[in-house]
């Protein structure tokens, strides 16, 4: 009577998360402000430090991946370095707060609030979908819809 299992846990996050999943972002002009530039890898790690923790706005996806791919490098290179993940654990630290800024403004471009990188952390559903969301084309705006 006392204990809630996994099982029971899953029950209830799954359908939570997959409510948020499905649901469509708002249609119309994306609310998060004008569209971004695509960028090179020196642009996207020099926009990733700069916007440290600027959680408004918006964030191609060659600025998202290519920070994302710079972060990772150095982590392996770290590691190989100090195996006693020492360095490898203040490098996370000091990325920890620009990787969830540019993660949820990564999501703006696609019109969803940064909010739903949650999703990833609550259900094992949800990290797909985060991922999909990740790699998606920006949200169209009025001005740039087309015909087709």
């Amino acid at each position: 009577m006392g204990s809630i299992s996994l099982f029971h846990w899953l029950v209830v996050l799954i359908p939570v998360a997959l409510i948020f999943i499905l649901r469509k972002p708002p249609a119309g002009p994306n609310r998060f402000g004008g569209p971004p530039q695509p960028m090179g890898f020196g642009q996207a790690i020099s926009s990733y430090f700069k916007k440290y923790v600027d959680f408004t706005g918006r964030a191609s996806r060659s600025e998202f991946w290519f920070s994302t791919l710079f972060v990772v490098l150095v982590s392996i290179a770290l590691y190989l370095v100090d195996r006693t993940v020492t360095l490898n654990g203040i490098w996370s630290l000091a990325t920890l707060l620009p990787s969830i800024a540019m993660a949820t403004r990564r999501l703006h471009d696609i019109n969803r609030s940064g909010w739903h990188q949650l999703l990833g952390v609550l259900a094992p559903i949800g990290t797909i979908a985060v991922i999909v969301w990740y790699c998606r084309a920006p949200a169209a705006d009025d001005s740039r819809a087309s015909v087709f």
